[in-house]
């Protein structure tokens, strides 16, 4: 297990909400909703209503970045630098911008095939084996009080935030976690999520989204019922 958290709290278990991120402070609003419960799982979610009507919510590099932000992978002076950057450089951003995609399509076809219980993609997997693999190239053993932690090299590469999203999806994979893995029951969202729940039979990706508009719903159809 890869433990990546800059200042993580003792005790924390690297594939919690938290995974991947470092606590920071935050200084605008969030652009995105955050609720997996593990950052690489957040990122597949960063392509809305895929199903049915996808909706891309990393148009741009600065969505990346803030993305970044968002999930705490990046500081803001950090996300701010690659904003700033990504306007001078745009080809290279625009280029990390189509790996980051491409990444989260990889994540997105393994997790799916898994807990639709089909084969593996054989490119999906070879992709997500590829980044994280190249992500292991920028770690470093850290002594942190008298123990050592494994952390990311300064992220100051346009492709360092999706560095601990590979890394992510590859512990996830490997750990007893992955039977956790779940996809929201409204066929209208399917987002993935982390289930945690006490009993393990969390339905929705979240309760005030999808949840209470199937309710909504099953009340709506037990009085036409009932009317008819």
């Amino acid at each position: 297990m890869f433990w990546w958290l800059d200042n993580r709290l003792e005790g924390e278990d690297p594939l919690s909400e938290t995974n991947g991120a470092r606590k920071t402070v935050r200084r605008r609003a969030p652009r995105f909703d955050l609720i997996a419960g593990n950052v690489c799982l957040d990122f597949v979610n960063t392509l809305d209503d895929r199903h049915i009507k996808p909706k891309e919510l990393i148009e741009t590099y600065v969505d990346l970045a803030r993305f970044g932000e968002d999930t705490g992978l990046l500081e803001p002076t950090q996300a701010d630098r690659l904003c700033e950057r990504s306007h001078i450089a745009r080809d290279r951003a625009q280029q990390v911008l189509l790996w980051a995609r491409e990444l989260r399509e990889a994540i997105h076809d393994v997790f799916w095939a898994i807990m639709n219980k089909r084969p593996v993609p054989p490119a999906a997997l070879a992709r997500l084996n590829a980044d994280a693999q190249s992500a292991a190239g920028h770690m470093r053993l850290i002594p942190v009080k008298g123990r050592f932690e494994w952390r990311f090299d300064e992220r100051g590469d346009f492709d360092s935030v999706l560095w601990p999203i590979a890394r992510s999806a590859a512990d996830l994979l490997a750990s007893d976690q992955l039977p956790l893995v779940r996809a929201c029951s409204s066929k209208t969202c399917e987002w993935f999520f982390l289930d945690t729940s006490k009993n393990h039979h969390r339905r929705w990706c979240d309760m005030t989204r999808c949840g209470n508009r199937a309710k909504v719903q099953r009340f709506y159809d037990r009085q036409k019922k009932a009317s008819s």
